[in-house]
């Protein structure tokens, strides 16, 4: 089904499973009674429903925007830097290392809806309870610096894991640009007849632009904005578009057909919360400016 690719197993807590008729909203004490979990049970889905609709709501309007701090970035004052650029700057969205003191950090310190990253789904309920209110299988690029790259298999596994776990918390899955192009949007597929609510890209860890200023820029983001191109027109929920994305293919992304973009270096590699904030502000600009546009051409065809 899927052409091959060399790959090391990731860990095998990964693969662990909860015991049977456990609720992972819940806590272990069996003081309340049958009654009481089921009102506490329909309570947190009620919440986390109205919860997705917020996560989702940029999406459905074409213009998220994630700023990312790094899968495997624990460091506390970089991830303050980053989340309150990407709350002063004018983000919608914020992806973080999953970790539950990060996430109690960037919850002290903005009210965009926090993601948390991870390859190791177990991880996922602390951070939730820690108040995530998105996960995302993915980032994968600090993984293939250690030779380790990720099958259709084991994502889809993830998957199923993820959504058996918290199976109402908005979830993103990134598909690997070390599959063939073809192979990404079967895998697309699949990820959404599991249920995930945003498939994101991702492509620059690849790209070697060899020229410099916008044409480099152009280039680097050319395999996630190809990803994103083929993939939205394969599925019909949210495509994020990420990886060696600027406010220079920022737009370019939506019009390819993504629903937000997502972006983590051209952030996080800034020493300075000043520029940090400026970098993430022009991005932001970029995409009102192309949602402005998309609006309008829609305004003109109707009246044609």
């Amino acid at each position: 089904m899927f052409s091959s690719s060399l790959c090391m197993p990731i860990s095998p807590s990964s693969h662990s499973l909860l015991q049977p008729n456990r609720n992972p909203l819940q806590g272990s004490k069996p003081s309340f009674s049958p009654l009481k979990r089921r009102a506490s049970y329909l309570t947190t889905r009620a919440l986390l429903s109205t919860s997705k609709e917020t996560v989702l709501k940029y999406f459905h309007e074409q213009r998220a925007l994630k700023i990312i701090s790094g899968l495997q970035n624990f460091n506390k004052e970089n991830v303050a830097s980053v989340v309150t650029a990407a709350d002063k700057g004018g983000a919608t969205h914020v992806d973080i290392a999953c970790d539950p003191e990060l996430v109690k950090l960037a919850v002290s310190l903005t009210s965009l809806p926090v993601c948390v990253s991870s390859v190791e789904p177990t991880s996922f309920l602390a951070a939730v309870e820690a108040g995530a209110q998105m996960v995302e299988i993915g980032n994968y690029d600090s993984f293939y610096d250690q030779g380790v790259v990720f099958s259709p298999d084991q994502i889809l596994n993830l998957t199923k894991e993820t959504k058996r776990i918290l199976p109402s918390v908005t979830l993103s899955v990134t598909v690997p640009h070390t599959l063939s192009l073809p192979d990404q949007v079967k895998l697309a597929e699949l990820l959404e007849q599991e249920g995930v609510d945003i498939i994101q890209t991702e492509g620059g860890k690849c790209s070697n632009p060899s020229k410099a200023g916008v044409l480099g820029l152009i280039e680097k983001a050319t395999p996630s904005l190809a990803a994103a191109y083929s993939i939205s027109r394969a599925v019909k929920i949210p495509v994020m578009c990420s990886s060696g994305l600027s406010a220079v293919t920022a737009p370019m992304a939506i019009t390819a057909g993504a629903a937000g973009v997502g972006v983590g270096s051209a952030i996080n590699r800034l020493n300075d919360v000043v520029a940090m904030i400026a970098e993430v502000r022009s991005i932001a600009d970029s995409l009102g400016s192309s949602a402005d546009r998309h609006s309008k051409s829609e305004g003109k065809s109707m009246t044609l």
